[in-house]
């Protein structure tokens, strides 16, 4: 038996296209202006810690991604909106040290007291850079944190940690080489991290072991 399509019914058809089309037109939308509206900066209160979220290591050096995101971090230190420092990242070879290890030297370095500063260094993603952090910080019952990176990061970081029962609130590097960026570069990282926070929240809700 074959089956006729009428007009009315492929107008039918092409009308449901055109609203699933628009749907997911205006959801892209909605998600790219969500990650937008946390790279601004923005006024922050004291919080008992703040998670300096990994970035690459170039040996025993911060990159300057990372070292941006270090600085600033000590910037919120040093002006007494924080009280401890949590640096947080793996290695990508065995041998070399952690980003979490090199973001603590460099702070040190810079006049942060040891005893100020945590290291969580067996992360590589973002989820667990908070993951790990946390159970860290519950050892000595701190909850509220302010999260540092790179602004089109911080979107997806404040929707993990509140995954995680943090009380948390979020400071953008003031400056950062993605500042540079074209719109268009910038709209693909906006689009990229909507992607990542609906893989994210797919994961929590499906995934035991996440």
């Amino acid at each position: 038996m074959v089956l006729s399509i009428t007009q009315p019914m492929l107008k039918r058809i092409l009308k449901t296209l055109i609203y699933l089309v628009l749907l997911l037109c205006l959801f892209t939308a909605g998600l790219v202006a969500y990650v937008w509206h946390y790279t601004k900066p923005r006024t922050i209160e004291h919080a008992q810690a703040t998670i300096v979220l990994g970035a690459a290591a170039w040996g025993d050096y911060p990159s300057p991604v990372f070292k941006e995101r270090i600085n600033h971090a000590i910037h919120i230190y040093q002006n007494k909106l924080t009280h401890k420092l949590v640096f947080t990242g793996g290695t990508v070879k065995q041998g070399y040290a952690t980003e979490g290890e090199v973001g603590a030297r460099w702070a040190i370095r810079k006049g942060v007291p040891e005893n100020d500063i945590y290291i969580e260094g067996t992360s590589r993603d973002t989820w667990h850079n908070l993951k790990n952090a946390h159970a860290i910080l519950q050892q000595h019952n701190i909850n509220s944190v302010i999260i540092v990176s790179d602004s089109f990061h911080l979107a997806r970081a404040k929707i993990m940690a509140r995954d995680l029962n943090f009380k948390v609130q979020v400071s953008p590097t003031p400056t950062s080489r993605y500042n540079n960026s074209t719109w268009t570069d910038k709209l693909g990282l906006y689009m990229r991290e909507g992607y990542l926070i609906l893989l994210h929240k797919y994961r929590y809700l499906t995934e035991s072991d996440y």
